[in-house]
């Protein structure tokens, strides 16, 4: 058997390319690794700030204090910087106190570490403190371990790091402030690809020779849909929090108009995502032998097909429309619902007159029916306008 390690110039070339394909892309053009290289920069600049008004300009006792404070403040958001900073200089104040006043008392820095590490990393869970508790115990550590803990280098940490969270904080905000409209956008727009992409699939399938094991992969593609909308959900989430105390008024304005739209896609998608679960569901437990349930009859199976096709055909169209909006977007779209409709009929008209009696058989082409028409109410619900980006 070959060692992990054999492989490791494999890996390290996979990476190295990887690696270079993310430089590649964000010199070629906006996307998330450009996203990362300026909030990079943008908290080098901080930390460099930090130090150089600390270290030159105030003289301050432990100007390392501040860049320290800066760097992690350059976060994702404006309000998230603004947020943490809060939660970090309460960590941080907590965790320099407690050290102070028990390394006077106690006049030993390592028995004091003794009693206060365990309080300051207890406390640090704390929810108000959010993800910045840990910096209490590094506080009570840089306290004991630079000097003699005295009430005036206990100030002096306090306003160092007041002033690294005011420089994080004030060039997070003021320097392409971050912004995650297109990160919503691009997950959108996959979660409604694989969408279309899933129900064109089945179509596909069902219109020739099927069995479990393609029930299985239509199942599994379903399942991924469902993520892919989770993982949209989750990016409308950071938009909109992006937009929270961002000073670039136009591009906050927008991306308020935008996240409205994006929250009512999120919605439809959710609803497609289950249908197309349950229809996977559903075709699983039919290819299944060991269960017994009806499977669709041929000319069922056939006209679904088509049906299928329609609905794939209107959510991508709705794709379109969410991520480039414009009346010939829209026009498609309505084109398409309106033909998943006319199949729909096509198919409860064929099932009408087949006079199904049997609960199982009843069961199974109720819920492909009810299922489907679903899915076609809810590409209805055509997002709403913004009048800045239709054509």
């Amino acid at each position: 058997m070959a060692k992990p390690w054999h492989h490791l110039p494999e890996a390290l070339r996979a990476e190295a390319l990887s690696t270079a394909g993310a430089v590649r892309r964000a010199c070629a053009g906006p996307g998330r690794e450009r996203d990362l290289a300026v909030q990079s920069l943008k908290a080098a600049l901080a930390a460099l700030v930090a130090w150089i008004i600390a270290s030159q300009v105030l003289r301050a006792p432990m100007p390392f204090i501040a860049p320290w404070v800066a760097v992690a403040l350059v976060r994702t958001t404006v309000y998230r910087s603004m947020t943490e900073s809060l939660e970090q200089f309460g960590a941080i104040a907590l965790g320099t106190t407690l050290a102070t006043l028990t390394g006077m008392a106690v006049g030993d820095p390592t028995l004091a570490m003794v009693l206060v590490l365990p309080v300051t990393l207890l406390v640090g869970n704390w929810r108000k403190l959010g993800d910045q508790g840990i910096y209490g115990a590094t506080a009570a550590l840089f306290t004991l371990t630079t000097g003699d803990p005295s009430v005036d280098q206990a100030v002096a940490r306090l306003l160092e790091s007041l002033l690294g969270a005011g420089v994080g904080v004030a060039v997070n905000m003021l320097i392409l402030p971050p912004v995650y409209l297109r990160d919503s956008h691009n997950a959108l727009r996959t979660a409604a690809d694989a969408a279309s992409e899933c129900l064109a699939g089945i179509a596909r399938g069902l219109g020739g020779a099927w069995d479990h094991g393609d029930a299985r992969e239509w199942d599994r593609r379903a399942r991924r849909v469902t993520e892919l909308v989770g993982e949209a959900r989750e990016a409308l989430a950071w938009t909109e929090e992006s937009a929270r105390l961002n000073p670039a008024a136009p591009r906050r304005a927008r991306l308020l108009r935008r996240s409205g739209t994006y929250a009512h896609t999120v919605y439809v998608l959710e609803e497609l995502a289950r249908y197309t679960r349950d229809l996977a569901h559903t075709l699983l437990e039919a290819a299944d032998d060991s269960t017994a349930r009806p499977r669709p009859e041929e000319d069922v199976a056939a006209r679904y097909a088509r049906l299928l096709e329609r609905v794939a055909a209107a959510v991508e169209a709705f794709g379109h429309v969410v991520t480039e909006d414009s009346r010939e977007a829209r026009a498609r779209l309505r084109r398409a619902v309106a033909e998943a409709e006319a199949a729909h009929g096509d198919l409860r008209r064929l099932l009408g007159g087949r006079g199904v009696d049997d609960p199982e058989w009843m069961g199974l082409y109720g819920s492909l029916l009810v299922d489907a028409h679903r899915a076609v109410q809810r590409l209805l619900e055509e997002p709403p306008h913004d009048e800045e980006d239709r054509g």
